[in-house]
């Protein structure tokens, strides 16, 4: 089955040698989106909480470009570098999933990209 490349201006460009996401059959692959502003490619200021919106609001984007939406999501993984933000970003992740979220994995590591906070990744079925 090929796969087709996903690719979007609504959402930060990549900064290495990936793809925003992948389509392969009815499965869509996002990769990780970190809190950084597509209009000016610089990480967003105010904490956890203004990150996380942006991750979420960036990976929104490349699923709206694959033709899918939150509620065809069915897997994502979060990435922390402070698991003492589990709270803050569990309740901004819940706003934006709704009522039947996907399957997720949250795992804290020691530094992500441009030293944002967080990274969301996600898969979906369309």
């Amino acid at each position: 089955m090929p796969k087709t490349i996903i690719s979007t201006k609504d959402a930060p460009a990549a900064i290495g040698p990936y793809s925003q996401a992948t389509r392969a059959g009815n499965l869509v692959f996002c990769s990780g989106q970190i809190p950084i502003d597509p209009k000016t490619g610089e990480l967003v200021a105010g904490g956890i909480e203004a990150q996380t919106k942006q991750a979420l609001a960036n990976l929104g984007e490349v699923l709206r470009a694959a033709g899918a939406s939150w509620p065809d999501v069915v897997r994502t993984t979060i990435w922390l570098v402070d698991l003492g933000d589990f709270a803050v970003v569990n309740r901004i992740y819940g706003e934006v999933v709704g009522a039947e979220p996907p399957a997720r994995v949250t795992i804290q590591v020691s530094a992500l990209p441009k030293g944002a906070a967080v990274e969301i990744d996600a898969i979906a079925h369309v």
